[in-house]
């Protein structure tokens, strides 16, 4: 009965020690100080600060536009706000993917963050004033303006080049364009000129330069006038 007796007591004591013995520490796998031995968090777990970026954290803007970055806020785990600083690789002049980098600190470390910044060719990238040169030059071929306008058109993917033809007497036409990325497409379009001198049939395709200051476009085309009419390609330099 006594063996019994000791043997419940000693039951008790092996589960207190066991209890008592799980190792202590932080458990938040995302504090500096983490113990992944640790099975029991004891509040002592450190954080560095934590770093909000103001807007969208991956943004597309307009090559040749201009980029003012909203920045970022930073604060301690207890709320405390932390002073940020900030730098920039990114070029609004070149197409590409740029990074805003985003950094704070406390006695805990550091912190970064990231926005990322693409800069690409759209519709954006057309509109305004342009001067035309090239060899698309010919009253009886396909006689360009020296001086369109690009507007843009009902969809993201569309631009109008207004004032398009030049001829004896005025400008005429718009040239319908599609944009896909760099690449630009005029699909097949007929235009007639003024005064009864016959049409032109026309269609093309071209690539706008990295800069967005510059994009060209080879048209193949057929003038109707009679007698002076003839058909062939030309291409046309459309500059900001």
């Amino acid at each position: 009965m006594k063996k019994k007796l000791l043997i419940f007591m000693f039951v008790p004591l092996l589960v207190g020690t066991a209890v008592s013995c799980k190792k202590k520490g932080c458990t938040d796998e995302l504090a500096t100080n983490y113990n992944e031995k640790a099975k029991k968090d004891d509040g002592t777990c450190l954080y560095t600060p934590v770093i909000s970026i103001i807007g969208a954290a991956d943004t597309t803007i307009s090559v040749a536009s201009t980029y003012t970055d909203p920045g970022a806020t930073a604060a301690n785990f207890d709320g405390a706000l932390v002073g940020v600083q900030s730098s920039s690789n990114v070029n609004t002049n070149l197409v590409g993917v740029y990074e805003v980098t985003y950094t704070a600190s406390n006695n805990n470390g550091i912190s970064t963050a990231k926005r990322i910044v693409r800069v690409v060719v759209n519709q954006e990238s057309y509109l305004g004033p342009w001067t035309t040169t090239g060899d698309c030059d010919g009253q009886a071929g396909m006689a360009l303006n020296n001086d369109p306008t690009i507007a843009a058109g009902g969809t993201p993917d569309e631009i109008l080049i207004t004032d398009f033809f030049n001829g004896l007497t005025s400008t005429y036409g718009t040239a319908i364009c599609y944009l896909n990325g760099d690449d630009i497409t005029v699909p097949q379009a007929q235009d007639a000129a003024p005064g009864g001198l016959g049409d032109i049939i026309y269609s093309g395709f071209g690539t706008m330069n990295e800069d967005g200051q510059t994009f060209t476009i080879t048209f193949t085309y057929q003038n109707t006038t009679p007698i002076t009419g003839n058909s062939g390609t030309c291409t046309a330099t459309f500059t900001k």
